[in-house]
């Protein structure tokens, strides 16, 4: 199982993602770094531990004011691979993303009206699928959701809600998506802060851990960080 750690970008900043409340996202404090600009933090994260991906959500461009691609093409030299969720919704975004080296494109199932870009792209294996779900449950075209035939060999199950919380990962809906596709590899997103988790989610068969709570606040010992890797 891979830990992918995340780093959540708004006006040029990394900011601390808690419950999928966007407009309180404030620049995050971290021992990692002294300020919150992008490339102070991921140097943190990576003297952390070598990880080999980060992945990036561009929370302008998710909401439709611009965008933080330029920063983006600076991370992607200090990792192998950046996963990037920058909202995208149509076809030339999409395709303008993949042009970049070392990139994967998340296509978010909060972003789409429908389920063409995805049944279009799908066996593209640089795409990466997240199914979205906030507190007030799953957004998102119902036939993503229901139709696993859809999806690609990368799906993220992605809790807005448990985000930056103590209460724990949705286990009972990741064990659902397994279910429903399980020769994808599912990764899980939200209320990972523990060993604990780690193990119970390594047992459930998750492929990878989407994490940044949990890497700012010390939870976690550094040695665990070579067992997932």
């Amino acid at each position: 199982m891979q830990i992918i750690p995340v780093l959540d970008l708004k006006m040029g900043q990394v900011v601390r993602a808690e419950g999928g409340k966007r407009d309180s996202y404030r620049p995050i404090v971290t021992p990692l770094s002294d300020t919150s600009e992008p490339l102070g933090v991921a140097k943190g994260l990576l003297r952390l531990h070598r990880f080999r991906t980060f992945y990036v959500a561009d929370l302008d461009a998710i909401e439709g004011r611009g965008d933080n691609l330029d920063v983006i093409s600076q991370l992607r030299g200090l990792v192998g691979r950046v996963w990037v969720d920058a909202g995208v919704e149509d076809e030339a975004t999409l395709v303008k993303l993949l042009a970049e080296d070392h990139v994967r494109v998340v296509i978010g199932s909060e972003s789409q009206a429908d389920a063409a870009l995805l049944l279009r792209f799908r066996d593209d294996p640089r795409i990466v699928l997240s199914l979205d779900f906030f507190a007030d449950g799953y957004r998102g075209p119902r036939e993503m959701l229901e139709k696993p035939d859809l999806w690609p060999g990368e799906v993220i199950v992605m809790t807005l809600a448990k985000i930056g919380g103590s209460s724990g990962p949705d286990f009972e809906k990741l064990e659902e998506i397994i279910r429903l596709a399980p020769d994808r590899k599912i990764y899980a997103a939200g209320g990972v802060r523990s060993e604990d988790h780690l193990n119970r989610l390594e047992e459930m068969g998750v492929d990878g851990v989407l994490m940044s709570s949990a890497l700012h606040g010390n939870s976690l010992k550094s040695e665990i960080f070579s067992q997932y890797d």
